[in-house]
């Protein structure tokens, strides 16, 4: 068995090797050469093991892991794995092996090893899917519907529209394809970037893999083998963006303790035993935590417990035992309140509520990793419609096209079929009609005029979403594409680049109907309702755009109709993104202004005093002097100066998705996690780059050498041509 490994002038690898499996171990060594300390930390997080070195910061997500019960979840998936795909399962093992061969010398690579004192431990058969797992566990956005049940409780169910767009913590992307009709060369494009929170290492690795069945590029997941989301195998390629659909459900759950175990009550009014043990999480430079896990029939018990959601909680005195039906009065009253601080624990026989996940793999015991191994091998887009079906999370829309002319426009994923209120908000575990009967059949879109686009707008994917992005990206890409009728992939660039900002209207309506202003403010309305709208890196009229909608959004927030909303329910601290007022007023501000009434708040008056405060203290600088590049990093550097980001042009509803939050803040901690031109002409005339490099190691060659390509819409060669690359390695 051979195996080769190159690298190009990027530091990306390629890979030969003679078979798939032997090809799969190279994969896996090389990603723990480049990317030890990403996997070890991925790893840790999705054992919910991270915070034992890197200390109390990292609590939060370690029990929102355990209590998930994502690793035991992985576990599951993959015996179900073997005995369903045992190919698959072997592949998966394989790339396991590689990981832990490499696992040593790229820990001697990665300073974050010294600095924590951590020593890398084996990967296990399931780790890539538990990896898989806690990558995406949050990207249907469950904890929106807490903010919703909070706002249809404060403001009405007219809220759920009002605040319905893509906001803080979701995922998103652009892309779009062209078909031969609509290129120089005749054979199709397909490009786009994913809109991830911005790592350091980054989320996407670039590789090629090569072996007698298959020779693909595309963009890896670290720790997860083959290539997932996007590839290209020559004759055929494909693209992915989030379908923003809802494939997850919260309930909320009545428990007690008894003296064997804790009881939850069921939707046919009778108690039954859920699943309880204890787990401790260790917490570097504290005293270890002890957590109680409990898992219900419909699922993991996320938050809360038989002790409440709260110190202060709510309980009940029913009288039925296991199995026994509940007192017909007990949904409904019967009970009294507790004092916060003196409650420690409820007595055997009381009543608490608590909020359990109901997620897809969990159901089902599957991952959709049988759907890998094809994807590699296809040549056409009925073998990626094929291998499609066996996809299950997170649910995308994906786009594909091959040399022969073919095209394919689909959701894929698992959506079960269930009551509409359960996608709203969480539902009652204890009443009838809430449970899931079937999965929704996944929808197909066409590809008219030869031309697709996807950016987490409504399309094929409505049916199955609640909150979607505002079609702004989406019509600023059919706008740029149908300017010009052909194409070619060096000019995608000026598309991934546009700063346009359609979101900007509303605000610039109020501006423009305003009067009776100071002189330094009318200058500043004025110079604004002549801005161009382009989020450009060296505009000042971008920065002031800014600074005026950022103090509209705080002012907005600041009015007593959403006090309620300004302090968010005691959930855990890893949710919070989702429930913080300020940013849900930030992405929803185009919606909150131009609504017909809003809760009687003066919005004239808001946006007059905004413009007043910003006129008085105008930025002095460019957006891209605040619009700074502000990448997560597990581990910070030591030295704050290696934390400075560089200043960065678009905005949130830009089709250069650079995030901020308005009236927060103006750093980007979510953009482009890497942008892709895939040519079905040629496949070397493709290009690539994601925001920082192919290397993991601070300080190596190839950690930031793609940041400068990356900051200014430039991408890298995609090399195929085997001669041009250099070979570092052989084995036999």
């Amino acid at each position: 068995m051979t195996t080769e490994t190159y690298r190009d002038a990027w530091g990306i690898p390629h890979l030969r090797a003679s078979s798939a499996l032997e090809l799969a171990r190279a994969q896996g060594r090389v990603t723990a050469l480049d990317r030890a300390w990403q996997l070890e930390v991925e790893r840790h997080r999705s054992q919910g093991t991270s915070a034992a070195f890197l200390g109390a910061g990292a609590l939060s997500w370690d029990v929102l892991a355990r209590r998930a019960r994502l690793d035991d979840t992985a576990r599951r998936c993959f015996a179900a794995l073997e005995r369903r795909d045992p190919e698959t399962a072997d592949w998966v093992r394989a790339y396991v092996d590689g990981v832990n061969a490499g696992l040593p010398a790229g820990a001697r690579r990665a300073p974050e090893f010294a600095r924590t004192g951590l020593t890398p431990a084996p990967w296990r058969p399931w780790t890539p899917l538990g990896v898989w797992l806690a990558t995406h566990i949050l990207f249907a956005g469950f904890p929106a519907k807490l903010w919703r049940e909070q706002a249809i409780r404060h403001l009405g169910p007219e809220a759920v529209a009002l605040f319905a767009t893509d906001g803080p913590g979701t995922a998103g992307s652009n892309g779009w394809l062209l078909s031969g009709a609509r290129t120089a060369t005749g054979h199709a494009l397909i490009a786009g970037d994913p809109h991830r929170f911005i790592e350091d290492p980054g989320v996407y690795q670039q590789t090629h893999l090569s072996c007698p069945e298959f020779d693909v590029v595309g963009l890896a997941v670290p720790g997860v083998p083959g290539i997932a989301h996007f590839g290209h195998t020559g004759t055929v390629a494909w693209a992915i963006t989030n379908a923003m659909a809802d494939y997850q459900d919260l309930y909320r759950e009545r428990l007690r303790r008894t003296g064997a175990g804790v009881q939850a009550l069921g939707p046919d009014g009778h108690w039954h035993r859920a699943a309880r043990h204890t787990e401790t999480v260790e917490i570097a430079g504290e005293p270890p935590l002890e957590i109680e896990i409990v898992e219900t029939a419909r699922g993991p018990v996320i938050a809360g417990g038989p002790e409440g959601l709260e110190a202060g909680v709510t309980v009940r005195e029913p009288e039925a035992a296991e199995g026994e039906k509940a007192p017909q009065g007990l949904p409904a009253g019967g009970e009294r309140r507790t004092g916060g601080a003196e409650v420690n624990e409820i007595p055997a026989g009381g009543e608490a509520e608590a909020l359990a996940l109901r997620y897809p793999p969990r159901v089902t015991e599957d991952l959709g990793f049988s759907a890998l191994l094809p994807l590699l091998r296809a040549r056409t887009v009925q073998d990626v419609d094929r291998a499609l079906d066996d996809w299950a999370e997170p649910v995308n829309v994906v786009q594909a096209a091959d040399t022969a002319g073919g095209t394919l426009h689909r959701v894929a994923g698992r959506v079960p079929l269930r009551a509409e209120s359960n996608r709203l908000r969480p539902v009652p575990a204890w009443q009838p009609g809430h449970d899931w009967h079937g999965w929704h059949a996944m929808p197909y879109a066409p590809v008219p005029d030869g031309t697709a686009v996807m950016a987490n707008q409504r399309g094929p994917a409505t049916p199955l979403g609640v909150e979607f992005a505002p079609p702004h990206r989406a019509d600023r890409i059919r706008a740029l594409l149908g300017a010009r009728r052909t194409w070619t992939a060096d000019a995608m660039a000026t598309i991934h680049t546009d700063t346009h900002l359609a979101s900007a209207a509303p605000l610039l309506d109020h501006l423009a109907a305003l009067d009776g202003l100071t002189p330094a403010a009318a200058r500043l309305r004025d110079r604004l309702l002549a801005w161009n709208r382009h989020m450009d890196a060296g505009s000042t009229d971008a920065a002031a755009f800014a600074a005026v909608r950022g103090a509209v959004v705080r002012r907005l927030a600041a009015h007593p109709a959403f006090a309620p909303l300004a302090e968010p329910p005691a959930y855990p601290e890893v949710l919070q993104p989702w429930l913080a007022l300020v940013p849900r007023i930030g992405h929803a501000l185009e919606h909150l202004l131009r609504a017909e009434e809003l809760y009687g708040v003066d919005r004239p008056a808001a946006v007059r005093a905004a413009l007043e405060e910003v006129a008085a203290a105008p930025p002095a600088g460019t957006w891209s002097d605040t619009h700074r590049l502000a990448p997560w990093r597990a581990l910070p550097y030591p030295d704050a100066e290696q934390d400075a980001g560089p200043g960065l042009a678009g905005d949130h509803d830009c089709v250069l998705c650079t995030s901020a939050v308005p009236g927060l803040t103006d750093r980007v901690a979510r953009g482009p996690a890497a942008r892709y031109v895939w040519d079905l002409a040629d496949r070397a005339g493709s290009r690539w780059v994601v925001p920082l490099g192919a290397d993991g190691v601070p300080g190596a060659p190839h950690h930031r050498d793609q940041l400068p390509l990356w900051r200014t819409g430039e991408l890298a060669p995609v090399i195929t041509d085997w001669t041009l690359l250099e070979r570092t390695e052989e084995t036999r």
